[in-house]
């Protein structure tokens, strides 16, 4: 990655250097690191949606809890691609994807 684009611009100038090793920088942040971000959170989404369940918390409150998020951000949140977190969008299609699961372990707390 890197260390090629070093080599394969080692005789160039110190300005074409450089812009072509920010153009890298971004592409790896958003290319690969963010998508990375996004897959943990959507991950740990899912396992809390299952423990809250299991704690005796109705999981279908989640996807109210995330249209209230979504409602107070008031369209502010910069696009998904560019962000470390799933979109409320995605959150909340994934989560009803996953509330057949997490109803398996939720019995309602007394």
């Amino acid at each position: 990655g890197g260390a090629a684009l070093d080599v394969a611009l080692e005789n160039k100038p110190q300005q074409t250097r450089e812009l072509w090793q920010s153009a890298f920088g971004l592409g790896a942040q958003v290319g690969v690191l963010l998508p990375f971000s996004r897959t943990q959170e959507s991950e740990a989404d899912e396992l809390g949606l299952t423990f809250m369940a299991m704690a005796g918390y109705d999981p279908r409150e989640a996807v109210a809890f995330w249209q209230r998020m979504s409602a107070n951000k008031a369209g502010q949140a910069p696009p998904e691609f560019l962000s470390t977190h799933p979109s409320d969008q995605t959150r909340i299609r994934q989560i009803q994807e996953h509330l057949p699961q997490a109803l398996k372990y939720y019995t309602p707390s007394k």
